[in-house]
């Protein structure tokens, strides 16, 4: 194998890696809101110290690889897509930073109400960013295709979260129920961005696998 490929195969598992600490960072996060457990916390943000260290990481591989080996074609849209997913995949250890912290907010106050819905966005959401982050391991564009199928789910949930939580803040002049209703409000809006980053990821993986660029046009069917 050329040492190049053996790079590239490098870059592709450092960045599988990089992804299954993202996806532990989300799903502690979300325990944090759902199971209200605080101790949890401090395990997202060790985990964030190593996705941040992990982005610089990648994308100084990436330039390297460009720099050095001057890549065309495949090998070149492999990279460019690579340096994109590395970007996602730090947005949304964001995301699940900002997820951890608005539930450590939320235990200062009685919980609001038992959690229904949000609870079906994580499922649907963290489903997202694990087949995303294996259509990208596998390059399989069907099931990137899949996971893009999904997005409009993850949006109707939100909406329906909202307006629930909106007609709380209507019917109560009390603060703390507003307070407690806008941190709901924020953790949904933070799996929606969370969701979409995993359709980023997906587009991505179809710009590298068929060199077909998605993102600003119709999906394919």
């Amino acid at each position: 194998m050329r040492h190049f490929d053996m790079e590239m195969t490098e870059l592709k598992k450092k960045l599988v890696d990089m992804a299954s600490l993202v996806q532990q960072m989300i799903t502690i996060s979300i325990d944090v809101v759902v199971k209200r457990d605080k101790e949890l916390s401090k395990e997202v943000f060790a985990i964030e110290r190593e996705v941040n260290l992990d982005e610089i990481v990648v994308d100084d591989t990436c330039l390297k690889l460009i720099a050095l080996n001057q890549p065309v074609g495949s090998d070149l849209r492999f990279i460019t897509s690579a340096m994109r997913i590395n970007s996602d995949l730090e947005r949304m250890g964001d995301e699940a930073v900002n997820i951890c912290e608005t539930g450590l907010e939320l235990l200062e106050y009685p919980e609001l109400k038992p959690l229904i819905d949000i609870p079906k966005m994580v499922i649907l959401v963290t489903e997202m960013v694990k087949e995303s982050i294996e259509s990208f391991n596998l390059s399989d564009i069907e099931l990137a295709q899949k996971v893009l199928e999904k997005d409009d789910a993850v949006d109707e949930i939100k909406r329906t979260i909202f307006k629930d939580l909106m007609e709380y803040m209507i019917c109560t002049s009390d603060r703390t129920t507003i307070v407690r209703a806008m941190d709901l409000m924020f953790t949904a809006k933070r799996l929606e961005r969370l969701g979409d980053h995993a359709t980023n990821i997906c587009e991505d993986v179809i710009f590298m696998v068929n060199g077909k660029d998605i993102r600003h046009n119709n999906r394919p069917n």
